[in-house]
């Protein structure tokens, strides 16, 4: 089985930790409703890009 030969240091471990967070979601404002919603997506009203698609 492989072993570390040396013990990996405080500074590297969290300097390759350093990139796992959290990011906010990408929110785009509907012009019709004036409600924010994933970019991309559907809002809850029903509205992409401007136009209703969703009765």
């Amino acid at each position: 089985m492989a072993v570390p030969a040396r013990r990996t240091s405080k500074n590297k471990k969290n300097n390759r930790r350093a990139n796992q967070k959290l990011k906010q979601p990408n929110l785009s404002r509907d012009p019709q409703t004036g409600k924010y919603h994933l970019s991309h997506h559907v809002s809850a009203d029903g509205y992409y890009n401007g136009k209703k698609v969703i009765n």
